[in-house]
């Protein structure tokens, strides 16, 4: 063999050495890179777990920090909820309320507009008592009452039956002339005056003539009517005609110290030495222009 192909042979040896320990190094180096890989692996999936744990406690810690965040700003909305269900019950308190305060003024109305309807029927009774003999009834006050008073004989008009004598006090007298029917009638004796003599009525008679005697403690407001009333009411018996129930007007014919007189007759003031007539259903009456009083 020649020198030149034993270099050749020499070069193609160590070639052949170098390429082997090449792929021996490569070898190794992909060993060595395999097993790095094995040996990252873990490491990555430790770090992606750690990751991931942390991802997940940042969550939390967010959510949690979200939490409290969301706690304090509810509470506000909470008070102002509170604040407003309170608003709510004062208002619905303070209709109910009003609607009590009108219920109650409604009631009041209606209490006092019955209670002056009330007081006119009774002031009205009371009026057409004194001018109506069938339907008399007392108007006087418990003030106006003397103590002096019989009670077991009815106020009537405003007239008690009094047990003591008022000759020397208010003492008038008024005379009466009464025709019905064609016929004069009477006014009784004893009208107003008690069959057991034990009181007089302001208000009376003491015998036929038709003199009505006024003896009260004071001077006071008296009328026609109130002696029917007296007479009709306790004293009927003594021959009270129906006649006089009615208030004048048709069949009523009526003069006053002889002058003719127009509406009703139980109105007419009593007053000292008045002559009054009355004639019912009757013509050709003379109306009485004087009388004789005597010491009346």
């Amino acid at each position: 063999m020649s020198k030149i192909s034993r270099q050749g042979a020499k070069q193609n040896r160590a070639a052949n050495k170098q390429s082997g320990a090449f792929t021996q190094k490569q070898s190794t180096s992909n060993g060595s890179t395999g097993q790095v890989s094995k040996q990252n692996q873990p490491s990555e999936l430790k770090a992606t777990n750690s990751t991931t744990k942390q991802a997940q406690g940042a969550s939390k810690a967010a959510t949690s920090q979200a939490s409290k965040q969301i706690v304090p700003a509810s509470k506000p909305m909470t008070r102002q909820a509170v604040k407003y269900e309170r608003r709510l019950e004062e208002k619905r308190q303070r209709e109910e309320q009003r609607k009590r305060a009108a219920l109650r003024k409604r009631i009041a109305i209606v209490g006092i507009a019955a209670a002056v309807v009330v007081l006119a029927a009774v002031l009205i009774y009371f009026v057409a008592g004194n001018a109506r003999p069938g339907n008399a009834q007392s108007n006087a006050s418990p003030t106006s009452i003397p103590s002096s008073a019989n009670l077991a004989y009815a106020v009537i008009g405003g007239v008690p039956c009094d047990t003591t004598g008022h000759d020397n006090d208010y003492h008038i007298h008024a005379h009466v002339s009464l025709y019905i029917n064609g016929k004069q009638v009477q006014i009784p004796a004893q009208v107003g005056i008690p069959t057991d003599n034990s009181c007089l009525y302001w208000l009376h008679t003491h015998d036929t003539s038709g003199v009505i005697h006024i003896e009260a403690p004071a001077g006071r407001n008296f009328t026609l009517g109130t002696f029917f009333n007296i007479w009709g009411q306790q004293f009927s018996s003594l021959q009270y005609p129906p006649e006089l129930d009615q208030p004048g007007g048709s069949g009523w014919q009526v003069w006053v110290n002889g002058k003719p007189y127009n509406g009703d007759f139980h109105n007419i003031p009593l007053q000292a030495h008045l002559l009054i007539t009355l004639a019912y259903n009757t013509s050709g009456v003379k109306p009485d222009t004087i009388y004789n009083w005597g010491s009346l």
